[in-house]
């Protein structure tokens, strides 16, 4: 059992490594922001820096090499503004270390420092701007940061002092009622702001878990096609038999099994540290990417349907089946090396639209995906092994495994269209639009549970079972699932009419490309009527609108700037709505949280509602709108714009993700808030919303 505890151990190490490196990526440093007065109109802007990580650092203002371009210090720039002013030179506070690393001396500090600008300030308000600085420990550096500031001054000495503190909101730290000379605010530099990490981190941990859980019933679905199911009795019978004890052949099992699991998770740790973190993701909104999965799909569908079988060159089995045995522990690793190779043709079709399914699982998705995926599928061989007198009670192979992968292959079409509606909506070249992709799904769903009842036959199929009649009959099974395929089609046919589906309304193209809808319940009146309507890009985002804004006559803007003049002549709050045009969750909130008519009533007739979409890349800013953000990277489109918004101004990435801020822009609510479909919890904070904005705005 040493053996077996070694390479326990060697799996374990392995996974957790993949999740360690995901987390040291992470930016270890806290920020937070004061104004504290001197005398007079002088402050002082103090930058205080904990960095929670004893072995990362941050330069010092002066690097003991100012020609080194690789050291790079932090810097600080308040906006400009006829408020306010620097009238000296940024210096620090703090225990500074000297150290040579790489022969190079340096001067940063750990742990803590402040580093301090002094101003003038003439009135009260706010003070922003934006600082600069980059973390590194002795083996590597972060990527340099750009983030915001903004802190408010409201000293009853100076002037404006009763305007002031009708303007401070949730940056002021001392929480008094009274006014205060000192201003506190806290910049969070993760990738997602603080504000942010109490509802996102737990929507994070459990997409993994149910990334997980879904990468599993892969597996398992795979243990049922012939490639896999096939090799069961006759893999656990090589070891039970040719071992000398039980408990050798039990351990020879799950040594086989084990192997299995760690050829899978090495497959995802490799496109984990191939593509990092977000290269994936981007690929999956990218539609030139898309158009390859649409494709990956259909030929995976279509091979399970019987037109052909993929597999790989039979000299990789060769190679790897010279080397199995049970002698020595690489021998059964080969043997297990040989299964995945063998069964590829059987487990390629599930494991191509699973490792596009961990995409969204960030560094460690696909390492998650492989595992679940790969336990799922070795769990039979460990468990059969153990109990070998369940070999006996195993169904025997026969037509029932080929029914397994025809349902598969209609279920891979009907995901390809998915692939091929993201790349349609993304060019807006309007070849599947939202009745179209319906009425394939229609008749995918109708055709497979035909199938299901035998009375539509595929050319490999075999002869179906008769009963003791010498009639053809369908199992329970088989039945149900097809009362749950035509139960599916006529869900849809609704939606040839416009009917919403919300519980399909992340998977369908969007409302806005369907040319008929029956009665869209006055909503051409109801925006008539608004003193304030959308113009900037309406005409090329309008298609991509959710069903509660036409049938609830909901005016939504998809401009920030426009949203806030809006704002300010009709004296409501504005919703930042952080949306995408292929965001799953996104279309899942719209149709379960947004149509609930009090959900929708409350957006209309309380909130400027403004859409912003950070995948739209099909028009491009002015010429002298593009420019480069150290955050954003290069900032050219529509989407560019709302993404570096997001990321600069509210300091999170991700959607869906709503903001509430008034016409100035100020943020109305502590958190932003993210995908949760909970009806009464959005309520309340939309209710929360309001009270905040009555408060500012008497």
């Amino acid at each position: 059992m040493t053996k077996l505890f070694r390479f326990i151990t060697v799996l374990i190490l392995l996974v957790s490594t993949t999740i360690g490196h995901a987390q040291i990526l992470k930016d270890p440093t806290v920020w937070t922001v004061t104004a504290k007065k001197k005398s007079g109109h002088q402050y002082e802007l103090t930058f205080h820096l904990d960095v929670n990580n004893k072995d990362w650092h941050v330069y010092a203002l002066k690097t003991s090499d100012p020609l080194d371009e690789t050291l790079l210090p932090p810097s600080f720039t308040p906006a400009k503004s006829t408020r306010y002013k620097v009238t000296g030179s940024p210096f620090e506070r703090g225990k500074r270390i000297d150290e040579e690393v790489d022969g190079i001396g340096t001067l940063h500090y750990y742990q803590k420092v402040d580093y301090v600008v002094p101003i003038t300030v003439d009135t009260n308000g706010e003070v922003k701007g934006k600082f600069k600085y980059q973390t590194c420990n002795h083996e590597t550096c972060l990527s340099p940061k750009t983030l915001p500031f903004s802190v408010t001054i409201n000293d009853p000495e100076l002037p404006n002092a009763t305007v002031a503190s009708a303007e401070a909101v949730d940056s002021a730290a001392t929480n008094k009622a009274e006014p205060s000379a000192n201003a506190t605010a806290k910049v969070d530099t993760a990738t997602n702001a603080e504000s942010n990490k109490a509802t996102e981190k737990p929507a994070e941990e459990k997409s993994l878990i149910w990334l997980f859980f879904a990468a599993l019933l892969g597996g398992l679905l795979a243990v049922l096609t012939p490639c896999v199911y096939s090799m069961i009795p006759i893999t656990v019978s090589f070891f039970t038999k040719r071992s000398k004890t039980r408990a050798e052949g039990i351990r020879n099992a799950i040594y086989y099994s084990l192997s299995i699991i760690i050829i899978f998770t090495v497959l995802g740790v490799i496109i984990s540290a191939t593509f990092g973190a977000n290269a994936l993701n981007n690929l999956s909104t990218n539609w030139i990417a898309n158009l390859f999965f649409f494709a990956i799909f259909v030929i995976f569908g279509i091979s399970f349907l019987g037109a052909f079988e993929i597999t790989l060159p039979s000299s990789w089995t060769s190679k790897t089946d010279s080397k199995a045995g049970l002698t020595s522990f690489g021998g059964i690793f080969f043997m297990a090396l040989t299964l995945v190779i063998v069964s590829f043709s059987c487990t390629g079709p599930i494991v191509g639209p699973l490792l596009v399914l961990t995409s969204k699982g960030g560094l460690v998705g696909p390492a998650i995906g492989m595992f679940g995926f790969s336990v799922g599928l070795a769990l039979p061989f460990a468990l059969f092994a153990i109990f070998p007198g369940m070999l006996n009670k195993m169904a025997t192979g026969g037509g029932w495994m080929n029914q397994v992968k025809v349902t598969l292959g209609f279920i891979e079409l009907m995901l390809a269209l998915k692939f091929l509606s993201n790349a349609d909506l993304a060019q807006g070249w309007r070849l599947l639009d939202r009745e179209i992709f319906i009425a394939i799904w229609i008749v995918l769903s109708v055709l497979l549970g035909i199938y299901l009842l035998g009375k539509l036959k595929l050319s490999h199929d075999d002869a179906p079972p008769v009963n003791l009649y010498g009639q053809e009959y369908v199992g329970l099974f088989r039945l149900f699932l097809a009362i749950a395929m035509f139960s599916f089609a006529v869900y849809l046919v609704p939606g040839m009419w416009g009917a919403p589906l919300n519980g399909m309304s992340a998977f369908v193209p969007p409302m806005g490309t369907q040319d008929f809808v029956l009665s869209e319940g006055g909503a051409i009146a109801a925006e008539s009527n608004s003193p304030v309507k959308p113009v900037k890009y309406v005409e090329e985002l309008k298609k991509y609108e959710p069903k509660v804004v036409k049938s609830m006559g909901l005016i939504t803007f998809f401009d920030y700037e426009e949203a806030l003049a809006a704002s300010k002549i009709l004296k409501k709050p504005v919703m930042l709505d952080f949306t995408g045009i292929n965001c799953v969750n996104c279309r899942k909130m719209e149709g379960q949280v947004w149509s609930n008519p009090e959900v929708a009533k409350r957006l209309k007739e309380d909130f400027i509602v403004a859409s912003l979409y950070c995948d739209y890349d099909n028009r491009e800013l002015p010429k002298e709108l593009q420019h480069h953000s150290d955050i954003a990277g290069d900032v050219v489109t529509i989407g560019d714009a709302n993404e570096e918004l997001q990321s600069v101004k509210f300091g999170s990435s991700g959607q869906p993700l709503y903001y509430y801020v008034d016409e100035s822009g100020t943020k109305l609510a502590d958190k932003s808030y993210s995908y949760d479909p909970d009806v009464q919890k959005f309520i309340k904070h939309l209710e929360a919303v309001k009270a905040k904005y009555k408060e500012l705005h008497p």
